[in-house]
């Protein structure tokens, strides 16, 4: 949410554990990648639950293919994380709009008084300090109380694990914080249930609305409940734009595809069939048991939530259709 600290430089037990990396790959790798390597994967942990659908390269060498790609000044650059060792990424990579850097932790009792963001202007060429060097303006202030309580523990001397765990929950409920009310207004998007009809195609999600989703976070957003100030409504227009919200949403599309899809078959099943095909034609008959079978066959593919009994009333149903037509069409449609 605008800020990074570091809090724990993996240790060899740490690396034996990851399953980031396989045996064969680390026989390969110097323990610097291995420490690259394992920073990408807290740096994805740091939005969870939501999840990082942007590339990323754990260990990008100046001999990898996008090597002249990822380095160009030309061109802004893309949306990607790469984890870097090589000394001369430090001035090759200066244009990039944020750069964190890690080293190793401090042992001493000398702590920082307090935990800023450092701007791009600052880094030097050959600058080695650790730190988040951004072009990057938060929009949400610093958790001071966060930050104390890490603090607090390392003078105490706690271990690594315990801060990280500690980090990595508020993190978590943060974002958790963050993304309820989005789910919220996803939740607002699917149709009533009462509009689900057997005889007819379940009714289309409602497209999603940027401004109506911004006017309900001005009344309903976390800024009124978090204890954490600053520009949300910011925030949540700059995460609309990134790759992150939209591979969430792609997930939440198929998830209420799904849901409308296993609710109609539901309501199929507890249909009425016989009363249905009463005075319709061969010709709508027909055209059912071919929906129908369609809805069986997409309940198997698309492994709907749909119980088994749920699924033999189902083909019960296909079975009387076509039990109410002509025997020459039973033949074709149910062949012995």
């Amino acid at each position: 949410m605008g800020l990074v600290l570091q809090v724990k430089i993996p240790s060899h037990d740490d690396l034996l554990e990851t399953n980031a990396i396989t045996d064969h790959q680390k026989d390969r790798l110097d323990p610097p990648y291995h420490i690259s390597s394992i920073h990408e994967l807290d740096l994805f942990r740091c939005i969870s639950p939501l999840k990082f659908c942007s590339d990323f390269r754990p260990y990008f060498t100046i001999h990898d293919s996008e090597f002249k790609e990822y380095t160009t000044r030309t061109q802004a650059p893309p949306s990607l994380l790469l984890g870097v060792t090589n000394p001369f990424f430090i001035k090759t990579l200066q244009h990039w709009p944020h750069i964190l850097r890690v080293g190793e932790p401090r042992i001493s009792g000398d702590l920082p008084k307090q935990v800023k963001l450092k701007k791009l202007t600052k880094l030097k060429t050959l600058d080695t300090k650790t730190g988040m060097y951004t072009s990057y303006k938060p929009f949400l202030h610093k958790d001071k109380t966060l930050i104390k309580q890490l603090l607090k523990g390392l003078q105490k001397r706690l271990p690594s694990s315990t801060l990280s765990l500690l980090l990595q929950k508020h993190l978590f409920e943060l974002t958790q914080s963050f993304m309820l009310p989005l789910e919220r207004y996803i939740g607002s998007l699917m149709p009533h249930h009462s509009s689900i009809t057997p005889w007819k195609n379940p009714p289309q999600v409602r497209p999603f609305q940027q401004e109506e989703l911004m006017k309900m976070l001005e009344h309903t957003g976390p800024q009124f409940s978090s204890t954490i100030k600053g520009d949300w409504m910011g925030l949540y227009r700059r995460f609309l734009k990134s790759p992150h919200f939209d591979g969430w949403y792609r997930h939440k599309q198929r998830e209420m595809r799904e849901k409308l899809e296993t609710a109609h078959l539901n309501v199929i099943c507890e249909a009425n069939i016989g009363a249905w095909i009463k005075n319709k034609s061969e010709v709508e008959i027909v055209d059912l048991v071919l929906k129908l079978r369609d809805k069986l066959l997409r309940a198997h593919r698309q492994q709907l939530p749909i119980s088994s009994t749920s699924l033999d009333k189902l083909r019960l149903h296909i079975d009387e259709v076509i039990h109410s037509l002509p025997e020459d069409l039973q033949s074709i449609l149910h062949p012995q």
